[in-house]
């Protein structure tokens, strides 16, 4: 807590800004002719003396204070360690910093050898990590390309362009887990390099029609657009290559007496994707979620950090920096209005909020019956789609290619309508500005994952059925001898429309629009103007096609591969989008909860896509015609599987991990683990409060000192 111990002292902080016990002090240092009732009228003294004699607050002898800020100052023990950061990222004065540094000098001049040595050392070896980091900054993938973005259109459009960069590096990553584990030991036992070959058991106990899988290949003489269709809806010569599940039909890879377990390492490559993916997220969304609690202030602080700290010194373009400008006023209109809003809201009487609460649940009655029949409109195309799909009618080419990607078109259209009626409902709900596009953009993002959870749940409905046809191997043969390959289709053909419908959207509505603003002087064209770049819809385009990606990626192995070049592609179309076709957004966007924001919503796509690959992996029954996991009735069987060829003893600790006995304690401990983490998280945001509180407090000193020394001003006048 802010305030002075006694009247006449000045704070001083200690070299690491506490006391020896941890706890913030304000030393004495005493001044003769200082008046003391004059310092015992600031607001922070005040406050000291009113939470002594308050309930529970004990009484602090000054003279204790003093000590503690001597020990806090006072050179440290032969023995203990440096400081672990350097004396620049202290919040400390010159003066204060000189006589730390002096301090330090000094107790190096007179520790051991050792202690010299070990400090010296310490010191080279940070200057050697900090210069490693450095140089490999500029090995950065798009880094001189997202610095100009900054400087350009500020951090908040950077905050974008940057987490491209992140989707980028990590599908490419899941294509080196997948190729290397899954693709390559495949591809050279099959066609013996390294003196290499592989295994391949025919089902057991299976009755022959579900060990029938003839691919749609093409034979003979096709028409050259035949080619164009097996491209983009990934049948014909694609679905007899490694980019889908069928291809991958061999039990063993053996190379030089060595044995690799196919199926196991299939099925733990898509368990380490999905972990990689998620400690990646939640280690960089941490470093956001400190910045966010940083940003939580109060609105005195909000104003004043607006005021006083809110300019983006990274701006270098005129444009840019007039919209900062207007960003700034539109933020301060924005807390103001969301003051009136929360008077508004304290003095409404019963009937108002009657009259409010009654329109919500209409207007989310009908947010209801959109999202339902955005649903039932895909389960109906995926419907269509597949029967007409699988039976085989010898239609055109327009015709064919429609129908295979209907439900991609219906879930295109739904990704667009649904936002546009969900921004008109928001309207008459009268919430503040920032919940208004809180509650948009989780609605835009539920309605986007949603769809591909229904696509799913409409292609399993037919893949996994009750009646005579799933009776003889547990699904749908006749119309799926390899389902998994078909779903592979089906997020291939999302992941490729969804690009097409990117670039389509930037050329043909984009660059239009701008050379219509550009060479028409037509009020209504000049009203218009040019479209904004609204950063949290794009970043739901891309974390939609990312969940597509997560999901597809058991099913087609080699889909990170498409994705990573699609991302690739999709960075320089926004940046010329950017600069040429579009405005930088008008609502001010914050690059600390932005970036948070993205990381959220892309741990929500993550933690969709297990359930889908969950259900697929542990309850579907596996394809007896194709893929690895033909011998066995699900994929997870392998696990079971292979654990029986372990040791005796193995076996008997693996299975004693998995039962009851050791699941209780365990999750008795992880529960006091994350009670100890939830204390520790309370314990941290109390003392952020003081702080905040200790600010506050001197910023109405300095006030109150101010008033003080006009005063005596206008005294001695």
């Amino acid at each position: 807590m802010s305030g002075f111990g006694a009247a006449g002292e000045l704070p001083a902080w200690g070299a690491d800004g506490r006391s020896g016990r941890g706890e913030m002090f304000f030393p004495e240092e005493a001044h003769a002719a200082a008046p003391a009732d004059f310092l015992q009228e600031l607001p922070s003294y005040r406050s000291v003396l009113r939470r002594r004699a308050g309930p529970g607050g004990g009484h602090d002898p000054q003279g204790s204070l003093g000590a503690r800020a001597g020990e806090a100052w006072g050179p440290q023990p032969e023995g203990a360690e440096p400081a672990a950061r350097p004396l620049r990222e202290y919040a400390l004065s010159i003066a204060e910093k000189r006589r730390m540094r002096d301090y330090q000098q000094a107790d190096i001049k007179y520790s051991s050898g050792w202690n010299q040595w070990k400090r010296t050392s310490s010191k080279s070896w940070r200057k050697v990590l900090k210069d490693i980091k450095e140089s490999l900054s500029y090995l950065q993938l798009w880094r001189h390309d997202i610095h100009s973005i900054e400087g350009k259109f500020g951090t908040g459009i950077q905050s974008y362009f940057s987490f491209l960069r992140f989707l980028v590096l990590l599908n490419f990553l899941i294509f080196i887990l997948m190729f290397g584990f899954v693709t390559f030991p495949t591809v050279i036992s099959k066609y013996g390099i390294f003196n290499s070959s592989f295994a391949k058991i025919s089902p057991k106990n299976t009755d022959s029609p579900c060990t029938v899988y003839t691919p749609s290949g093409n034979k003979g003489l096709v028409y050259f657009y035949t080619y164009l269709k097996d491209l983009l809806t990934g049948t014909g010569f694609l679905e007899t290559t490694s980019l889908f599940y069928g291809y991958y039909a061999i039990d063993a890879a053996l190379l030089h007496d060595v044995r690799y377990n196919f199926p196991l390492a299939y099925l733990l490559t898509t368990f380490a994707y999905l972990v990689l993916s998620l400690v990646w997220i939640i280690k960089r969304s941490a470093s956001g979620f400190k910045r966010s609690l940083v940003h939580d202030e109060d609105q005195f602080q909000s104003y004043c950090n607006k005021v006083f700290a809110g300019w983006d010194f990274c701006i270098t373009d005129l444009n840019a920096a007039r919209l900062k400008h207007r960003s700034l006023q539109y933020e301060l209109q924005t807390d103001l209005e969301e003051e009136r809003i929360k008077r508004k809201i304290a003095d409404r009487t019963m009937k108002e909020k009657l009259r409010i609460y009654s329109l919500r649940i209409f207007l989310n009655i009908i947010v209801l019956a959109v999202l339902l029949g955005c649903f039932y409109s895909i389960y109906k195309a995926t419907a269509f789609s597949q029967e007409k799909s699988n039976n085989g009618s010898n239609t055109d080419f327009q015709t064919n290619l429609l129908v295979q990607y209907l439900p991609s078109v219906v879930i295109t259209l739904a990704n667009f309508v649904a936002p546009q009626i969900f921004s008109i409902l928001i309207r008459f709900e009268d919430y503040s500005p920032a919940f208004e596009i809180k509650l948009t953009l989780l609605r835009c993002v539920f309605v986007r994952l949603a769809n591909i959870g229904v696509l799913l749940f409409s292609l399993w409905s037919q893949i996994h059925c009750d009646n005579d046809n799933c009776k003889a191997c547990g699904y749908n043969y006749k119309l799926y001898p390899c389902w998994e390959s078909a779903v592979g289709q089906e997020m291939y053909k999302l992941l490729i429309f969804d690009f097409m419908i990117i670039l389509a959207v930037t050329l043909f509505m984009d660059f239009p629009r701008m050379l219509l603003v550009t060479h028409c002087s037509w009020k209504l064209v000049q009203w218009c103007g040019l479209q904004e770049f609204g950063i949290s819809d794009n970043v739901l385009e891309i974390i939609y096609g990312q969940t597509i990606c997560w999901i597809g990626t058991f099913f087609s192995p080699l889909l990170p591969a498409i994705a990573t070049i699609k991302y690739f592609i999709i960075f320089y179309v926004k940046k010329i989008s950017l600069i040429h076709t579009r405005k930088p957004p008008g609502r001010p966007v914050r690059a600390s909860s932005s970036n948070f924001f993205f990381l959220v919503v892309l741990l929500i796509g993550l933690v969709l896509a297990f359930i889908p690959l969950g259900i697929s992996i542990a309850h579907i029954p596996s394809s007896k015609a194709c893929g690895p996991f033909r011998n066995f009735n699900t994929s997870w069987a392998v696990v079971p599987h292979t654990i029986l060829e372990f040791p005796t003893g193995l076996q008997m600790v693996l299975n004693g991990i998995a039962s009851e006995a050791f699941a209780v304690p365990f999750f008795m401990v992880v529960c006091l683990i994350m009670f100890y983490f939830i204390a520790l998280a309370g314990a941290h945001k109390r003392v952020v409060e003081q702080l905040r509180e200790q600010l506050v407090m001197e910023s109405r000193d300095k006030l109150f000192l101010i008033r003080k020394i006009t005063e005596a001003q206008k005294t001695f006048r």
